[in-house]
C-alpha cells in the first residue's frame, strides 16, 4: 500500500491547470487539467494494491466560485487527476473540511466517488461516516479519517456526523466496530501536528499511544504540518506522523520553509500471519518527493530524477537540497 500527505490545490495551480488544458485544447472551451502535476507519482502509486491520498481542500459546490486560503473551494478536476495518477481513495477530514459548508462536503464526496475514488472523513449521510469495509486483493480493509479541528467552524446542529474530530475513545470505538464488521486491516489517517514544525508534538504521541494500545489498529498515517515528520513504532504499530505537502504552492521564504515543498510516498506491506491472528506490517519505506513549482507544480520522485543523467544542474541542485532535508527527518526509512 502507498500513502501521501497533503494535496493543497492553491489558486496558482488552478491557473497552471488552465494552461495545461489550453495547450491540449487550443480551439476548445476553457477547462482545467491537473493531471501533469501528479503524473510523476504513477510509477509508485499505480502499482500497489491500495494508494491513499489526503485531499485537504474541499471541492467547490457546483455553480459556486473557487476560493483559496484561508477557506478553500477548488475545481472538481483535481479528482480526475488524483485518480489518473493511480490513487484509489482519499482521506478528507482536515481543518478545512467545513470551508465551503456542508454543500462543499457533499460536492467533494460526490466528485471523488464519480472519479472512482473511495472517501473517508467526509459524509453526505450519517451512514457514510460510520466504519466501512472494502476489499483489497481479497483482504477486508477499513480506512478511517480524523482531524484536530475545523478552524473554529461548527457543523450545523444535528449534522455533527458530517466529519470526525480526533478523540481517542471515538477512534478506538470506530476501529472496534470495523473489526466487528469483519475488517482484517484498520488504517487510520490523522490530520494533526503543528504547522511548519518537523517535531512530533506531545499531543500526537499521546493520541498515538492511546489508539494503538487498543490492538484494533494496524497503521496510522498523518498529515497537516506541511513539512515531513518522523516515523515511530508505538505499541507495536507503525505511526507515520507527517508526510508533508505532496502538491501545493506554499510561498517559501519568510512565510513557509523550503521544506514545505518536500514530501514522501510511504509504502507499507501487510503479510498475513501463518496462525491467522492478523497481519504483520512491514517497516515503512519512504520515497522522497519534491513539488517543482517552477515547472508547473510537477511532483517529482527525487531519487529517480537524481539518477537520471539528463537532469539539468539547476534542478539537480534543488533536488539534492530537498533530499538532504528529507534524510534529516526520515533517513532510516529512505532506501539508498
Amino acid at each position: 500500500m502507498a500513502f501521501t500527505g497533503d494535496s493543497l490545490w492553491h489558486s496558482p495551480l488552478w491557473a497552471g491547470a488552465q494552461a495545461n488544458w489550453a495547450a491540449a485544447h487550443p480551439d476548445g472551451p476553457a477547462g482545467y487539467d491537473f493531471t501533469p502535476m501528479l503524473a510523476g507519482l504513477a510509477p509508485l502509486v499505480a502499482n500497489v494494491d491500495l494508494a491513499v491520498c489526503h485531499l485537504e481542500t474541499p471541492i467547490a459546490p457546483e455553480g459556486e466560485g473557487f476560493t483559496t486560503a484561508p477557506r478553500y473551494g477548488v475545481p472538481a478536476e483535481v479528482a480526475a487527476a488524483t485518480a489518473a495518477a493511480g490513487f484509489d481513495r482519499c482521506s478528507t477530514a482536515s481543518n478545512h473540511t467545513l470551508d465551503r459548508g456542508v454543500a462543499g462536503i457533499d460536492r467533494t464526496v460526490t466528485v471523488l466517488e464519480a472519479a472512482g475514488l473511495g472517501v473517508s472523513g467526509m459524509a453526505r449521510t450519517p451512514d457514510e461516516i460510520a466504519p466501512r469495509v472494502f476489499i483489497v486483493d481479497g483482504v477486508r480493509v477499513t480506512h478511517l479519517s480524523y482531524t484536530f479541528s475545523y478552524n473554529g467552524l461548527r457543523m450545523p446542529a444535528g449534522e455533527e456526523w458530517r466529519s470526525a474530530t480526533i478523540d481517542p475513545a471515538r477512534i478506538v470505538a470506530d476501529a472496534t466496530a470495523a473489526r466487528a464488521l469483519g475488517a482484517q486491516l484498520v488504517i487510520v489517517s490523522m490530520h494533526w501536528g503543528n504547522e511548519k514544525d518537523h517535531t512530533i508534538t506531545s499531543s500526537q504521541r499521546e493520541v498515538a499511544a492511546a489508539i494503538t494500545a487498543s490492538g484494533q489498529i494496524d497503521l496510522v498515517v498523518g498529515h497537516h504540518a506541511h513539512v515531513l515528520q518522523g516515523i515511530e513504532q508505538v505499541n507495536g504499530v507503525w505511526v507515520i506522523y507527517g508526510l508533508g505537502n505532496v502538491v501545493s504552492n506554499m510561498p517559501t521564504g519568510s512565510t513557509w520553509p523550503a521544506a514545505s515543498q518536500d514530501a514522501a510516498v510511504a509504502a507499507v506491506s501487510f503479510t498475513p500471519r501463518s496462525d491467522g491472528s492478523g497481519f504483520d506490517v512491514s517497516t515503512p519505506v519512504i520515497h522522497p518527493t519534491w513539488c517543482d513549482r517552477d515547472a508547473g507544480w510537477i511532483v517529482r520522485l527525487v531519487q529517480p530524477t537524481l539518477a537520471d543523467p539528463a537532469t539539468p544542474p539547476g534542478l539537480r541542485a534543488r533536488l539534492e537540497a530537498s533530499l538532504a532535508r528529507t534524510m534529516t527527518i526520515l533517513g532510516p526509512f529512505v532506501p539508498p
